[in-house]
């Protein structure tokens, strides 16, 4: 059971994070083009659309990653480890960013045109949860005061 979690956890986290940090960092240069006037199929409006699209969705289905998590740290015997609380932490600050920052941004952005100053908030709010997500691995990998 323990071999299935993980391996579960890894490729959603691989599947459905991944895609969500790609279309982050990409959303802001196309929805700089579409209030730019960009209408060719390349850039603009129509993909910044679909960003905010795969956004959403895989982040809904990225929370498959921490409650597999979750389950594997307690098939483990490991929810008591620091590593495993400051993971989860910075995993509900990502998701929250997420949820509460980037995607209503995104959201505003199509409605409405996004300027500069709104793009470079944007990136911003991105680096930062992009950064979380890398922090999170690399605690998955070194175990900081594991047993």
């Amino acid at each position: 059971m323990e071999d299935i979690l993980l391996a579960v956890h890894v490729l959603a986290g691989i599947l459905f994070i991944g895609p969500v940090a790609v279309t982050t960092s990409l959303f802001p240069r196309f929805a700089l083009q579409a209030a730019a006037g960009a209408t060719t199929e390349s850039g603009g409006l129509l993909v910044a659309r679909v960003l905010h699209r795969i956004t959403r969705t895989y982040g809904i289905l990225a929370l498959v990653v921490p409650l597999v998590g979750l389950g594997l740290a307690a098939v483990q015997g490991r929810l008591g480890e620091i590593w495993i609380t400051i993971a989860m932490v910075l995993t509900a600050v990502a998701g929250g960013l997420l949820a509460l920052r980037i995607v209503p941004a995104q959201r505003d952005a199509l409605a409405e045109t996004l300027d500069p100053q709104g793009a470079r908030v944007l990136r911003v709010l991105t680096g930062v949860f992009n950064l979380l997500w890398a922090v999170v691995v690399v605690l998955m990998i070194v175990r900081p005061g594991a047993e």
